[in-house]
């Protein structure tokens, strides 16, 4: 064998022992980063559930007879509200359905005989704020 020919052999043994434990290693760092099929699954349909929860706690807000006055009286059709609740974001859906449980809750604790001038101020504001943000985002 030729001097050459050794360090090529030389070389090629070198490499292939730095290059030997690298898939095992980058194993390992996998397998400590994997989700499981079942939590990705659930994490999803916790969202879906969180969603529908909020979106069924402004409809019920929006279509209590007292709100509907108030949304006619404001000239605010309910059928825009309800098809704008599908399209709004998952943080801004979340912020307005807290307004609206707390509206609920005060209205059936029969706080003041009902909905109070201030309730159904907040119920105009959020159904005009479900408006201007459909708006903008298309």
């Amino acid at each position: 064998m030729n001097v050459c020919a050794k360090w090529r052999l030389a070389l090629a043994v070198l490499l292939w022992a730095c290059f030997a434990g690298t898939p095992s290693r980058a194993q390992e760092h996998k397998t400590e980063h994997v989700v499981e099929v079942q939590e990705l699954g659930q994490a999803a349909a916790q969202g879906a559930e969180i969603r529908q929860a909020n979106e069924s706690a402004l409809r019920q807000l929006f279509s209590s007879e007292k709100a509907q006055q108030t949304l006619k009286s404001a000239g605010i059709d309910y059928r825009k509200v309800d098809r704008a609740l599908s399209q709004i974001s998952d943080d801004d859906l979340s912020r307005l359905a807290a307004r609206a449980r707390t509206v609920n809750a005060d209205f059936a604790a029969g706080r003041a005989g009902g909905l109070s001038d201030r309730d159904l101020l907040v119920i105009i504001i959020i159904a005009i704020l479900v408006i201007a943000l459909i708006a903008v985002l298309r």
